[in-house]
Order: C-alpha cells, then sequence, then structure tokens
C-alpha cells in the first residue's frame, strides 16, 4: 500500500517524533511505501513550554518525511491537503495528540480524501492531561474528517466518542515497545557513562517534567524515613516543562540533595539508553495518563516499573507481575518503594518482563491500523 503518516517527526523532537518514525519503519519493513508529512512550523513559540522544538540528532537517512505543514496557516492546510490527495494513497494515518492540531489535521483529512483513500486517526490523546477551552471547541471539526479511529487505550476510546456522533469503527491497539533507544548493555557500563555511584541503586524518574506526571509525590515519597536504610538514589531524567523551582525546594525540605541525581536538560536519543540500563526500577507517579512511551521503553530495556492506578497504566504494568500499581498517593508510592528494596524484586520482575513485553510488538500495531 502506498500510507502517508501526518503528524510530528524529525526535525522535531520526542516521544511523538519517535513513535511515528517507528510506525514508518514497520510498515516500510512489512513492504509498503510510507512517506511522512511534518511541519515547518508546529507550535508557535509562546505555546512551547521546552528550550527548544529541535532535534540535535543526524536525519534518519531511511525515512521520506516531507516539511511541509505550518500549524496555523489554514491556506498552507488546503495546499498540503491536494498535495496528499494528487499522491492517491491507500491510507492516511493522523497521529493525533492534542486539540491544537484539530483544525490544521481536519482540513488536510478533508482536502486529502479521494474515494480511494481511508483516513484513520491513532489517537494518543483525545482530551490532554492539562485541558483548556480548545478541547471544547476544536476536537468534533477533526473526528468527523476520520474514517476510523485507533487508540492505545480504552479510556481513549470513550474520550473520542464524545464527540463522535455516528459511531465509527474504533480499536484499541496498546502502545508499542520503544525498541530503537540501543541495545540492553552491562549495568556498570551505564553508570559510568553516567558517572553513576555503583554503590547505589537508582530510581528512575524520565521524560518531560509537568504537573501532572507527579514528580513532587516521588520526592516526598522518597524521602520515607524506611528509605534511608537502603543505599538507593532518585534519578531524575528530562527537562522541565514547568517552573523547576518548586522541585529544588523539595528536595531541600526533605534534606534529599545527596539522594537525589539532577539530569533536567533534554536527553538526546543517544543517551536514553544510559538512564534505563543504569536504573534499577523505573517510577512514573503520574496524576492522570492515558498511555506512556516511557512504559514501553522500560519494557524494551527490561526494567521493572512502578506506575500510578490512572488512565490505562494499569493494563500496561501488572501488578505484582512486572512491578507496582498503586494510588498516586505518597505513602503508596513509599510503600511499594520499600517492597521493591527490601525483597529485592528486580529477578523475578525481569524475567515477567520479557514474557509480558511480547504483547507489544509493533506489527500488532499495524495489524490494527489495517484491519480498521
Amino acid at each position: 500500500m502506498k500510507i502517508i503518516i501526518v503528524g510530528t517527526a524529525y526535525p522535531y523532537r520526542g516521544g511523538l517524533a519517535a513513535f511515528n518514525e517507528r510506525l514508518a519503519r514497520e510498515f516500510v519493513r512489512q513492504g509498503n511505501e510510507v512517506e511522512i508529512y511534518t511541519f515547518t512550523l508546529q507550535y508557535p513559540s509562546f505555546l512551547f513550554p521546552g528550550k527548544t522544538q529541535l532535534s540535535d540528532d543526524e536525519a534518519p537517512g531511511d525515512l521520506k518525511i516531507n516539511r511541509r505543514i505550518n500549524s496555523v496557516n489554514p491556506l498552507n492546510w488546503v495546499s498540503v491537503g491536494r498535495e496528499i490527495k494528487a499522491k492517491n494513497p491507500n491510507k492516511i494515518i493522523f497521529c493525533y495528540w492534542m486539540a491544537f492540531m484539530a483544525p490544521c489535521f481536519g482540513t488536510i483529512a478533508r482536502f486529502a480524501k479521494t474515494e480511494k483513500t481511508k483516513i484513520i486517526s491513532l489517537v494518543h490523546n483525545m482530551i490532554p492531561h492539562e485541558p483548556t477551552i480548545l478541547d471544547k471547541l476544536f476536537p468534533r471539526y477533526f473526528v468527523n474528517a476520520m474514517d476510523g479511529f485507533v487508540a492505545m487505550t480504552a479510556s481513549v476510546v470513550s474520550d473520542i466518542n464524545k464527540f463522535d456522533k455516528k459511531e465509527k469503527p474504533k480499536l484499541v491497539s496498546p502502545h508499542p515497545v520503544y525498541d530503537h533507544y540501543g541495545a540492553i548493555t552491562p549495568r556498570s557500563e551505564a553508570l559510568d557513562a553516567l558517572d553513576l555511584d555503583p554503590a547505589y541503586k537508582y530510581i528512575l524518574f524520565f521524560g518531560f517534567i509537568r504537573r501532572y506526571k507527579g514528580l513532587d509525590l516521588l520526592i516526598e515519597a522518597f524521602a520515607d524515613v524506611r528509605l534511608r536504610q537502603f543505599p538507593v538514589k532518585l534519578l531524575i531524567a528530562g527537562e522541565f516543562y514547568e517552573p523547576k523551582e518548586p522541585c529544588y525546594e523539595m528536595i531541600r525540605k526533605f534534606a534529599l540533595e545527596d539522594l537525589v541525581v539532577l539530569h533536567t536538560d533534554f536527553i538526546p536519543e543517544k543517551e536514553v539508553a544510559y538512564y534505563f540500563n543504569a536504573a534499577d526500577l523505573v517510577a512514573q507517579p503520574y496524576r492522570s495518563a492515558t498511555q506512556s512511551g516511557v512504559s514501553q521503553i522500560a519494557y524494551h530495556f527490561e526494567k521493572p516499573m512502578l506506575v500510578t492506578n490512572v488512565g490505562g497504566l494499569a493494563d500496561i504494568v501488572p501488578h505484582g507481575k512486572v512491578g507496582y500499581v498503586v494510588e498516586p498517593e505518597v505513602s503508596k508510592i513509599a510503600d511499594a518503594l520499600v517492597d521493591f528494596l527490601e525483597n529485592n524484586r528486580s529477578v523475578e520482575y525481569v524475567e515477567n518482563i520479557r514474557e509480558e513485553k511480547k504483547k507489544y510488538d509493533w506489527k500488532v500495531m499495524v495489524e490494527t491500523l489495517n484491519k480498521i
């Protein structure tokens, strides 16, 4: 088939770009002709909370990525839609994650449509973790332009149904494993690369830092006096997308300066493997969630996880099998950390992870997108 993926991709950085590029590679591996259409302008600078939207990595040489879309120019949306239509694809996949993109994507879809073309949305979030008025105004315009939907959790399907009055087909396919960040290597090598003391175990918090991700809950849980009997540190790796001073103030308040390691710049793709190979447990103390790319990196590197019981995270991390599912409460997070360290759960959980991660192959996602 001729397939066009519309969404963020290189030179833009982050998990969504990585997802779209990995999805394109799987379609190519299965013998399809694939192009990605991405942005010349993704967000106006005043809407972007980080330092830069662009990657420092080299361009992927194995993918055809067209930078055409200006997210705020309606004339551009029409021209991009017509350009895609002229290619007469079998399938257009819109990788949707926020209402800001709904007018742009919805217009491109309408102008790209042919009798032959199926227009599908792969929905990461229908309603974001930090909603705005846009989430009431824009999504229906986008939803009405789609022929069908694939979501990664049932909770996202429920959110789509709030805007879809025509009961279009919807399927769920779990977030695949992020297996493109490098190989599993000896922990000692990763610790050395990050200049971390091998005498300690490391609890890893990874990814952009925003309030809904609950880092403050994890820091307070890490201050639990029971944890002081173990040689353990908290490793925070990711760029702040909110003011960082409250985080630093909590660390000072609980006298954790020597037990928290802060690597709070954006983590380039080539360094991701160091953090996961160094970690003993990956913690995601989120206040809200749908699915998680961080969990799928942890699966690839075969690391036990601690997640909170929000969104679809409990479906991804079977409690007591590959890690912990707890309520987003400081005491519950602390209890899980103590249990992990006190009872040396790592070996048991890693064995289970090796079996569990087989569910999250990229071919399952492609099969679902073909089925819809």
